[in-house]
């Protein structure tokens, strides 16, 4: 457990920014799906110059949307490399200069020194490292700011309709990086950010017929920040960590689970927005109350929405596992729901990963 000293003790996720191609449509798409309300805006008319950003929040979850105004902008090269993607994800810190400082004495690299921006709400520090591929991590320390999010943006005040979803809260982040490069990114993990290794899944875990991959789980002291590591392992055919690497150009962020009280409903809001989910067959439900016990919801509602089923000595969990969210195979949502349990569906890989190996060889990838 880290010390309430450490300046590398994170409150929480901050924000994901993604770089995206078109921030105004992006933000349009994130609204209207996942039922994320936008709440702040920077661009040319907030004297922004070379990029405009949409800023999305529902209860634990804030997205940013940015996207570059010119086409020789670093903005534009990255998702001319990558695609719309996630570029930061931004851990609230008690001191950003003191964790940017820490950071860089354990061996991390420098991407932003710290930074103060100020306005009549007051101010924000910001600083940033480098981890795997071309994402980083920022520090934020927010000092008492009352705007709508950083100094630089206007708060949205006429906001559009948002659809109710349930979406609460960020689960976890799972970042996929080259073969061999897991354990690089486990130790930057623990000996840089101060996280422990949760657990650790390897390839007879994780595995079909025709791939297979290993994992390990990251977190902090307190629990509330999770980010499994995932790298190819050998296989007959290509992995889906193969396939995101490819079509994302690099390692990077593959998924971001989002936590919600209401499974069921919240996969009905997303399907009737238009958020196609990885189908299951109907054989995985025929034996569920034997593999995983009694639960509170039927399995006919289970099935009928694909949602899968694990359990472990503290409780079970629901998920299920959206196709990608833009064109190229890459960045999809997981939806979860914990019943007691803290673990990520070791029961279900073989399924998942089998239904995913389906929807790769539509695309002519496995």
């Amino acid at each position: 457990m880290q010390s309430i000293h450490d300046p590398l003790e994170f409150y929480g996720v901050d924000y994901v920014e993604f770089y995206v191609s078109n921030a105004r449509q992006a933000a349009h798409f994130y609204r209207s799906t996942l039922g994320l309300a936008p709440i702040a805006y920077a661009g040319l008319e907030t004297g922004v110059r070379d990029r405009a950003s949409y800023v999305l929040q529902r209860r634990n979850v804030r997205f940013v949307l940015t996207a570059p105004l010119t086409p020789d902008h670093p903005i534009a090269a990255h998702v001319a490399r990558h695609g719309d993607g996630v570029k930061d994800i931004a851990l609230r810190v008690c001191d950003a200069a003191a964790a940017y400082e820490a950071a860089l004495a354990r061996g991390a690299r420098g991407v932003l020194a710290p930074t103060v921006a100020e306005d009549a709400a007051g101010r924000v520090r910001k600083a940033s490292i480098a981890t795997y591929g071309d994402t980083v991590h920022s520090f934020i320390e927010r000092d008492g700011y009352e705007g709508p999010f950083l100094p630089g943006y206007r708060a949205i005040t006429e906001r559009p309709p948002v659809p109710e979803t349930g979406i609460a809260a960020i689960d976890h982040i799972v970042g996929n990086v080259e073969a061999g490069g897991m354990e690089r990114w486990v130790g930057f993990y623990r000996d840089v950010l101060g996280f422990k290794q949760l657990v650790h899944f390897d390839d007879q875990d994780i595995a079909t017929d025709y791939s297979a991959l290993m994992s390990k789980v990251m977190q902090n002291g307190s629990g509330k920040i999770k980010f499994p590591i995932n790298e190819p392992a050998e296989g007959r055919k290509k992995s889906q960590i193969a396939e995101f690497l490819e079509y994302y150009g690099g390692p990077g962020v593959q998924h971001i689970a989002l936590a919600t009280g209401d499974i069921c409903a919240t996969v009905d809001a997303l399907r009737a927005a238009g958020i196609p989910f990885i189908s299951v067959p109907a054989a995985y439900y025929d034996d569920l109350e034997q593999r995983v016990g009694a639960i509170d919801e039927s399995r006919q509602a289970l099935q009928e929405r694909g949602i899968l089923v694990d359990r472990d000595e503290e409780g079970y969990l629901l998920q299920i596992f959206s196709q990608p969210m833009q064109d190229r195979p890459t960045l999809f949502i997981e939806l979860i729901q914990r019943k007691g349990s803290r673990g990520f569906g070791k029961g279900n890989f073989r399924a998942l990963f089998e239904a995913i190996e389906r929807e790769q060889a539509r695309r002519g990838n496995l």
